[in-house]
């Protein structure tokens, strides 16, 4: 979770940064980064059908979000068995308090063991990084889609209606919410996390042009359904609840059987 709120403040910083950089209209003469904004533009253009430059949004998120499926499924695996071994983690941590460089040892070796990736969070968000920067300055610098609507909004300016940066936060809340709800061990952090996370997703899409809080919006309603398709936590849960129903019935045989031997022996 830590690195996830590290990685969206990079996100944030590369926004502001690359925003800074160059607010002049791109053309097809434009260089170098120019030239890739200039390029991404005109992709949103020609998959905005009706003229609609949100559809056009919606398309290319979906087919980023399409593309990405992978590495977001080997994010959650990840994610996952490093939930199932965090009874571990903190024996480790207990164990080897007083030794840092130890204990960093112990951890990378349990992950090791499992084939745990911890850095499988990083791929997915890093690689949206230059989507959205590259979408962010289309929609400032390219004028086809500084002026494209989208019912109700200017895509090229900010949602003074507040709707999609609300709709971006709550399907980034919906999405974390489903990600650590199969979690065995909940804390304080992962719950001020849930909270924080779709409170910083709204602050940008009420920063930044309503493009940008579509983008979020339809990105993060692409996560959910990827998580219930994926990783449904509600049979992720079923199936431990059924695994440990059956190692306390083997169990009781167990028991059962033993007390049934002691019998005979009396």
């Amino acid at each position: 979770m830590k690195k996830k709120i590290r990685l969206s403040s990079l996100a944030l910083g590369a926004l502001v940064l690359l925003s800074a950089c160059g607010r002049g209209p791109v053309t097809s003469s434009s260089t170098g980064w120019d030239q890739l904004v200039y390029g991404f533009g005109r992709a949103i253009q020609w998959l905005s059908f009706g003229g609609s430059v949100g559809i056009g949004i919606i398309l290319i998120t979906l087919i980023v979000r399409l593309a990405l499926v992978p590495l977001y499924n080997r994010q959650m695996k990840s994610s996952r068995e490093m939930q199932e071994l965090q009874p571990e983690l903190k024996r480790i941590q207990k164990e080897y308090a007083d030794d840092r460089n130890l204990q960093y040892a112990k951890t990378q070796e349990l992950y090791k063991e499992n084939g745990v990736n911890q850095w499988a969070a990083f791929l997915p968000i890093l690689i949206q990084l230059p989507v959205m920067m590259a979408l962010y300055q289309a929609l400032i610098r390219v004028p086809a889609l500084s002026q494209g609507n989208f019912l109700i909004w200017n895509l090229g300016k900010n949602d003074g209606t507040f709707i999609l940066p609300i709709l971006a936060a709550f399907f980034t809340f919906l999405s974390m919410w489903l990600s650590n709800k199969a979690t065995k061990e909940k804390n304080a952090f992962m719950t001020a996390t849930s909270i924080i996370m779709p409170l910083f997703i709204f602050w940008i899409g009420t920063r930044f042009t309503s493009g940008i809080a579509l983008y979020w919006a339809i990105g993060n309603a692409f996560q959910v359904a990827q998580v219930l398709i994926f990783h449904n936590p509600f049979k992720i849960i079923a199936e431990r609840e059924r695994k440990e129903a059956l190692e306390k019935e083997r169990a009781a045989k167990i028991r059962k059987a033993k007390k049934k031997a002691h019998k005979k022996r009396k």
